[in-house]
């Protein structure tokens, strides 16, 4: 422990130890708690951000002194320290006291009753949390989390260094970019009408770095999206391990990737076994009809397999027409109860039904829609291998709906099922080949499946085949790939589309023109007419490494001062309305009254 002597201590709260014993020390910090135990006789207990030190008052004048304090206060103590008599093993200060012989209040906790308890602070109501997060975060087992992030950051930092990467900024107001969600925007005071936009992500001035001559660059970068939250996702914003690298293809990117991360998993992980490279390399259909989900959780051995020919036709009218996928999980030991609670969770997750049956411990094939399949007993037991004691899930529906429902009933059925889990460790592994382009859930159009400026495999040659309806842009991939871990995306990452020829084509296909193109990209547009290096990158996010290497559930615990779940700001009341002068100086009419009005 580094001694903090300053101006207001000679030592912190967890320094002391019995080779301290008979000097004289001062320490500063929250006053956690006092308790009164007798005539003349109180102990005190003094936290700071380094740990805890017992304090004993031992006169009625310094009894009476702690009593005047509200909890949280902060006080400086100057003492003799001691052995204690009855000794804490589980504190490092555990083997010693202070005696004090002076208390100075430093900063006084105005408040009879705090919002909660602060070492208890975790069980509070959230929003409670979330606007006292200043006191939320005096709760060491919150700190810890913190401390946690600024260790790996600095992990990552000194790794990519190592690897060669230089450290560049990239702009925070900068130009509207479609890159898949909804921009912040920042008005322009100067320019009347016009707007900034909080980056989504540094991709353009990544690749523009590339085409400027660098030829490796990382930072840790901010992301502005104006999206919803959910557990592994923050609204406003976030922080990635952004990376790009000229001359280079998607093995290249993997290498380092694989090299960084995994010691830093084992290191600061709550699990100390991580993936050694390389990982796992698994294309994006065979992800989806494997495990139904591009986010694998490689640590569950569960698979998905087609059943359609097996069982479409059995009689159960939901299978009739329909793709029909099966979980098949042996020495399974749930009740009925539990399966049905596990069908309907599947169900409010996925928005589609799951179904079932088992063979119990005499060979049988019972519960669930069993009487549908016994006709085809035989062939479905030797299909899928089923023994005794053995759970077959079941979903179906049009391929997509068939696979993702699969897929959330795979997960499931993993948790639920600690002999097909083993959850500690870090499982990695690249989703590649993704398709370049969908059809649009909202827009019912074609659209860019992941990112923008990835490369088509096959070139400009695919393009021009799909344009001429030649080929399906459906069956076009991209040199994209996902670094997933745990079942979370930590990344998206490609090999870039350079070429400006090719990036015209690309964008053609979901209607945007050669003018389209360069209005909305001017500069990457016309750096690459200048001629650009192949470059390939990732940026894994650094908020979600934080989550998994913690073993918290949901990000908010990670971030020092996060959003709620409406990206409201409780601390700092933001959003906030402004005043009409700051309006109008910026040009902006408000049309719509606050919800506070």
């Amino acid at each position: 422990m580094d001694n903090c002597t300053t101006a207001y201590r000679s030592h912190n709260c967890g320094e002391l130890r019995m080779a301290q014993a008979g000097q004289t020390v001062t320490l500063a910090g929250f006053l956690e708690n006092f308790r009164e135990v007798g005539a003349g006789l109180g102990f005190a207990v003094l936290r700071d951000f380094y740990g805890t030190t017992q304090v004993v008052a031992e006169t009625e004048e310094m009894v009476k002194a702690f009593k005047a304090l509200n909890k949280e206060t902060t006080v400086q103590v100057t003492g003799a320290v001691r052995e204690r008599d009855s000794k804490n093993p589980k504190l490092p200060t555990g083997d010693i006291e202070v005696v004090p012989t002076a208390l100075t209040v430093l900063g006084k906790c105005q408040h009879n009753e705090l919002p909660f308890q602060v070492n208890r602070s975790r069980e509070a109501d959230e929003a409670a949390r979330l606007k006292y997060r200043y006191l939320d975060l005096r709760n060491p087992d919150v700190k810890k989390n913190i401390i946690l992030r600024t260790q790996v950051v600095a992990a990552l930092r000194s790794a990519m260094i190592d690897h060669g990467f230089l450290e560049i900024t990239t702009p925070i107001l900068t130009v509207s970019s479609p890159e898949g969600a909804r921009d912040y925007l920042v008005p322009a005071r100067k320019h009347p009408g016009k707007f900034y936009a909080l980056p989504q992500a540094p991709q353009q001035f990544k690749q523009l770095l590339m085409a400027s001559g660098f030829d490796k660059y990382f930072q840790i970068a901010p992301c502005f999206r104006d999206e919803d939250a959910r557990g592994d996702r923050s609204p406003g914003e976030f922080y990635q391990l952004d990376m790009e690298m000229a001359f280079a293809g998607q093995e290249d990117v993997f290498a380092v990737v694989e090299d960084v991360l995994p010691p830093i998993f084992a290191k600061y992980g709550t699990y100390d076994v991580a993936s050694k490279p390389p990982f796992a390399r698994i294309p994006y259909a065979e992800a989806m009809e494997k495990y139904g989900s591009d986010k694998p959780d490689l640590r569950i051995d569960l698979t998905v397999t087609d059943v359609t020919e097996l069982l479409s036709g059995c009689g159960f009218e939901p299978f009739a027409g329909n793709v029909v996928k099966a979980i098949v999980v042996s020495d399974f030991e749930g009740t009925r109860k539990q399966i049905d609670k596990l069908c309907a969770d599947v169900e409010v997750q996925a928005g589609n039904k799951a179904y079932w049956f088992r063979m119990d411990e005499n060979g049988e094939l019972v519960g669930g829609i069993s009487k549908f399949v016994q006709e085809n007993k035989e062939a479905v037991i030797n299909a899928l291998g089923l023994k005794p004691n053995t759970f077959v899930g079941l979903t179906a529906g049009k391929l997509l709906a068939a696979q993702k429902t699969a897929g959330v009933f795979l997960k499931m059925l993993g948790a639920f099922c600690p002999n097909h889990m083993d959850k500690e460790r870090y499982e990695f592994c690249w989703i590649v080949d993704f398709p370049m382009y969908e059809i649009g859930e909202e827009s019912g159009q074609l659209e860019f499946c992941h990112n923008p400026f990835s490369m088509p495999t096959g070139g400009l040659e695919v393009l021009e085949k799909a344009a001429k309806g030649e080929m399906d842009p459906l069956d076009i991939a991209a040199q994209q790939y996902d670094i997933v871990c745990n079942g979370i995306e930590l990344s998206s990452g490609a090999v870039r589309n350079h070429d400006p020829e090719i990036m015209i084509e690309a964008f053609r296909l979901v209607g945007l023109g050669e003018e389209d193109v360069k209005a909305k990209f001017p500069a990457m547009y016309n750096a690459f007419t200048y001629g650009a290096p192949p470059h390939a990158g990732v940026a894994p996010g650094v908020d979600r490494m934080v989550m998994l290497l913690s073993g918290e559930e949901t990000i908010r615990e990670i971030i020092p001062f996060p959003m709620n779940k409406n990206a409201q700001d409780l601390m700092m009341d933001a959003p906030s309305a402004v005043t009409s002068e700051q309006l109008a100086e910026l040009h902006i009419a408000v049309t719509v009254e606050s919800e506070e009005e």
